[in-house]
């Protein structure tokens, strides 16, 4: 309606500029024309309809008109119905003269609102009275119903609603104390398949690649639990739990060996592979850098390659969890560089390549 105003406004302006050249009998004629023209429009229409726009031009420019001017004009409406529009308009824009630019309570900062939804994010248990809580011991003074209100505004349910651990969750919270372990099979050049056991750390994201063998008997695969539990002990990694699938190849003493020294085996749902994600993500890794690209003679090469790709994967890969660092090695401390001398370093023949600063 607005933007439909201003064009009729700005419409009668170029034509009162256009009429301003024209001599006062030329507009006479035009006058007595169009005069003509609306009886002739007012005979064939009994029903007129004027928009908002429409009512508001006519009052602005018949306003200064008398009374009894008004009423010698053809207008399609009445001078009485004319003024009333004139009055709707000035009450119009008293009203909005008066009215406040800010009506009600002032709106809540957005960092405190920001504040707010990171609160209930972080606590699911948290309803809006232990936020609201929370917020009042910061020195932050917000009413309990806006903080209700802002949960509201952005979908987030009830405290009971939302107060469930999730698989993600459990991982999160629990990331130094999991390993996660599973098998993976490759072939050699004569076709015979080899079985990979290998452990990650979720936290750290390293890697050990406990062995591989073309036959996964119970005893071989013990014998590996032993040898990882006292890697752990030697590193002083405190692990409390193992997820792995529930592949066959895992024996009973398996399970025995890390059970002795209090790190319980937690098995994932058949055929749910996500429940091990961080392991199979690292196998896809390992598949795509170097299995896939690699053609293995025999066990002997397999597991020189996979020693290689470790200490690749844990030195120097950067990992996006770990904000672009590697598992055993830490980001390096910012510093201001003059100019750049960078040297390359081969793996497996040029498979793998690592990029440090020349010494």
């Amino acid at each position: 309606m607005l933007l439909r105003l201003l064009c009729l406004a700005l419409t009668s302006m170029f034509t009162l500029l256009r009429l301003m050249p024209i001599s006062d009998p030329d507009k006479d004629a035009e006058i007595l024309a169009l005069r003509h023209q609306l009886a002739v429009l007012q005979r064939q229409t009994d029903k007129r309809k004027l928009t908002w726009p429409d009512r508001a031009l006519l009052a602005a420019l018949l306003y200064r008109l008398p009374r009894v001017r008004l009423r010698q004009l053809p207008l399609i409406v009445s001078p009485d119905t004319v003024l009333r529009w004139h009055r709707e308009l000035l009450r119009r824009l008293h009203a909005e003269a008066s009215r406040p630019k800010r009506p009600g309570r002032p709106r809540t900062v957005r960092s405190i609102r920001a504040l707010v939804l990171r609160l209930a994010r972080e606590n699911p248990s948290w309803g809006y009275r232990r936020i609201h809580g929370e917020l009042a011991s910061l020195g932050i003074k917000v009413a309990a119903a806006t903080v209700w209100n802002i949960l509201k505004e952005h979908g987030i349910d009830p405290a009971p609603e939302r107060d469930h651990t999730t698989w993600a969750a459990f991982l999160h919270s629990q990331a130094q104390a999991i390993l996660a372990a599973d098998f993976f099979e490759t072939k050699t050049l004569s076709g015979a398949t080899m079985y990979v056991l290998a452990v990650i750390e979720h936290a750290t994201r390293r890697v050990r690649i406990l062995g591989a063998t073309a036959h996964p008997t119970a005893v071989w695969v013990t014998q590996l639990a032993r040898n990882m539990v006292i890697d752990l002990q030697d590193a002083g990694i405190n692990a409390k739990f193992l997820i792995r699938d529930r592949d066959g190849r895992y024996p009973a003493s398996f399970d025995t060996v890390l059970q002795a020294k209090d790190v319980k085996v937690v098995q994932t749902g058949v055929r749910m592979p996500r429940m091990n994600a961080i392991m199979e993500r690292w196998m896809r890794s390992c598949r795509t850098e170097l299995l896939d690209r690699t053609l293995i003679w025999n066990q002997a090469h397999l597991l020189h390659a996979l020693r290689e790709y470790e200490t690749f994967y844990n030195e120097h890969r950067p990992h996006r969890t770990l904000a672009s660092a590697a598992p055993l090695h830490p980001l390096p401390e910012p510093d201001q560089l003059t100019h750049l001398h960078v040297h390359r370093r081969d793996r497996l023949g040029g498979l793998l390549h690592e990029y440090r600063h020349a010494a």
